[in-house]
């Protein structure tokens, strides 16, 4: 006799597991709790086994049919029903395993030790409020290049034209990482090459003239915050190095007996040497009694962390600088490299080679710390100098040097 509605809802559960039979194999076990779950018995290759169904009244009589006689189809195709349910399975969490968002977020994650922390941060906040919305659930083999345009068009139409760059290269590298763990064939990005325009170059607010320079220390010398961040202000044009590399100093790495400070380039986790004035020495000697016992030579409010990324750009919008169009605390480095050429007439390479960048030569381009060190010491003192006589209104005449 086959089952009806009205007697699955009738069935009362008892001590122990009761089976109500429809037909085909088609079962229902009622269960002590009162849980009625539906069970087909068939036979393959001479093995007799089992396979849910579900649970009533969510899979209905009529829906568990269904799935009996589909279990049916296939047994007479030669195929198990059970094997066929574990092989759809693990091809659905294969395709999660292997969706855009959660490539990206491995990828992420893997890359972290080698790049800066608001570097991570940013990256995940445009992936995340920019691509994931629309690619982040799709499997990466499904993922063509108009789909990666369409993410980059509606980044572009709100103006943002570097960040759609920035974001294409983030998606791109993605999918490298994903071809070098076996999880895709090829990166679509290369062929969305010039769909997006070349975003206007800009270059950060600097200030380049001995004038604009002399009256930028003036203002330094007068800022009022925290000793801390006067003293970063007093040190960032005397050293020209990347914003994030001076606020994150550590004193393991200044040898202040040797005038000399080592830390790891940002981009390229290289280690540079910076040769420290006479000037710089004195700035580093008076904040050592504040912070010399802590990790960073810049602490930030926390003091096991190291100043914060805006800490600079706040204080020079504080002395009046517009940080957008007269002065940044990346520009000091244009300041230091247009006037150590056209004022003091330093050879390029020196001073490109103080700023961190590999400069070509007979050996190739790659960086070496200790490069035109000589040069570069005499070069450091000569610019400490040469800046504390703008700042005092004296008129400095260019000595050309062994640099």
């Amino acid at each position: 006799m086959t089952l009806t509605d009205l007697a699955i809802r009738q069935a009362k559960p008892i001590e122990k597991p009761v089976k109500l039979y429809d037909e085909r194999g088609l079962f229902l076990i009622v269960t002590p709790s009162g849980g009625r779950w539906w069970r087909f018995r068939y036979a393959f290759a001479g093995k007799e086994n089992l396979l849910s169904f579900g649970v009533f009244p969510d899979v209905s009589l009529k829906e568990a049919r269904a799935r009996r006689e589909a279990a049916r189809k296939l047994l007479a195709q030669g195929i198990d029903p059970g094997a066929e349910r574990r092989a759809s399975k693990a091809a659905v969490l294969a395709l999660a395993q292997n969706c855009f968002e959660r490539i990206c977020r491995e990828w992420l994650e893997q890359r972290k030790g080698t790049v800066e922390p608001a570097q991570h941060v940013k990256t995940m906040a445009r992936l995340e409020n920019d691509v994931f919305p629309w690619l982040g659930a799709k499997p990466i083999t499904e993922i063509t290049a108009p789909d990666v345009l369409n993410v980059l068009r509606r980044i572009d139409q709100r103006g943002a034209r570097y960040t759609a760059h920035r974001v294409r290269s983030e998606i791109s590298q993605a999918f490298r990482y994903a071809i070098a763990t076996g999880r895709a064939d090829r990166d679509p990005c290369p062929d969305l090459k010039g769909a997006i325009p070349a975003a206007k170059e800009t270059h950060f607010a600097a200030a380049t003239t001995p004038k604009a320079a002399a009256e930028l220390l003036r203002a330094i010398d007068g800022f009022e915050g925290t000793f801390v961040v006067q003293c970063a202000l007093r040190l960032a044009p005397l050293l020209f190095v990347r914003p994030g590399e001076l606020r994150q100093a550590e004193w393991s790495g200044v040898d202040l007996d040797q005038a000399q400070w080592r830390y790891l380039i940002t981009k390229t986790r290289t280690e540079h040497l910076v040769p420290l004035a006479p000037q710089a020495v004195a700035i580093l000697r008076e904040l050592h009694p504040l912070t010399g016992g802590r990790r960073y030579v810049f602490p930030g409010r926390d003091p096991n962390k190291a100043m914060s990324a805006a800490a600079i750009n706040a204080a020079l919008r504080r002395m009046g600088y517009d940080t957008k169009t007269e002065i940044t605390g990346h520009g000091f480095r244009a300041m230091a490299r247009t006037i150590l050429h056209e004022e003091l007439r330093i050879d390029p390479a020196v001073i490109e080679h103080q700023l961190g960048h590999a400069v070509p030569d007979a050996l190739g381009g790659a960086y070496n710390r200790t490069k035109f060190l000589d040069a570069r010491r005499a070069m450091m003192n000569q610019w400490a100098d040469y800046l504390e006589g703008i700042k005092a209104g004296a008129e400095v005449v260019a000595i050309p040097t062994a640099a």
